[in-house]
């Protein structure tokens, strides 16, 4: 799997600020090993350099990593070359992310997509007068790579979570970038409910190439339209799934 570009990755080793405490650190890290921000195989920064990034204390980060490592989403080897790897997982199971859908009620939801499509359309529009040749060929690739995964929801969820991170990372807007991951690590992973379905699946393809397309002619409000389109399909699938979920 391509490693993401180098804002992205700004935005997942940015401090945890308030939240020093192992589960918080746990958090962010497992969230953006399942959201592939991290890529399998992927080797973490050392220790020291790690809790620096993310201001905390090293024997926080410890125990957030033996959490991780717990639950499968890391590998310690040891010897010359060594470190913590990250382990991705095949897709997070349907039945935890229904629980977490069932944490939401409608009107978060909706309030969430109304404030996710809001970020998702300006990343877009800057991206589309900012973004350079290396940019446009990340975001080609991963265009390429969530029209492969198709029949896949958990593969598509993945590859559409990247695309919105690199298209923030394109507009070179850090905060953008920050606020998109953010994002995807609160409610992203739910896409893969979303995603299920052929007829949203083969939408999200078409609107990834139509956004795609946009963004490499330089129409800035085109992008914004049908980046606020996409997110907010997603958001009505998944706002049916809640109302559909058992008491």
């Amino acid at each position: 799997m391509e490693r993401l570009s180098g804002g992205a990755h700004l935005g997942v080793f940015a401090p945890v600020q308030n939240q020093a405490r192992v589960g918080a650190v746990a958090r962010r890290l497992g969230d953006a090993i399942e959201l592939g921000l991290l890529a399998d195989g992927e080797q973490l920064p050392g220790e020291a350099d790690l809790a620096a990034r993310l201001g905390v204390s090293t024997v926080t980060l410890r125990g957030a990593l033996v959490v991780l490592r717990e639950q499968g989403l890391l590998e310690t080897r040891r010897g010359r070359g060594g470190g913590s790897f990250v382990t991705a997982p095949s897709g997070p199971p349907a039945e935890r992310l229904r629980a977490r859908l069932a944490e939401y009620g409608v009107e978060e939801l909706r309030d969430l997509g109304d404030h996710h499509a809001a970020v998702s359309g300006a990343a877009s529009l800057l991206a589309a007068c900012r973004t350079d040749e290396d940019g446009l060929a990340r975001l080609r690739r991963l265009e390429e790579e969530f029209a492969a995964a198709a029949g896949d929801a958990a593969a598509l969820a993945r590859a559409d979570r990247r695309l919105h991170v690199e298209v923030a990372a394109a507009a070179q807007s850090p905060r953008l970038t920050r606020e998109e991951i953010r994002f995807q690590t609160e409610s992203g992973a739910l896409l893969c409910l979303a995603l299920s379905e052929d007829d949203l699946a083969g939408a999200a393809v078409r609107q990834h190439r139509s956004l795609l397309a946009a963004v490499e002619a330089g129409d800035g409000q085109g992008a914004r339209a049908l980046a606020e389109e996409h997110v907010r399909a997603a958001v009505d699938r998944l706002v049916d799934l809640r109302l559909h979920l058992p008491d």
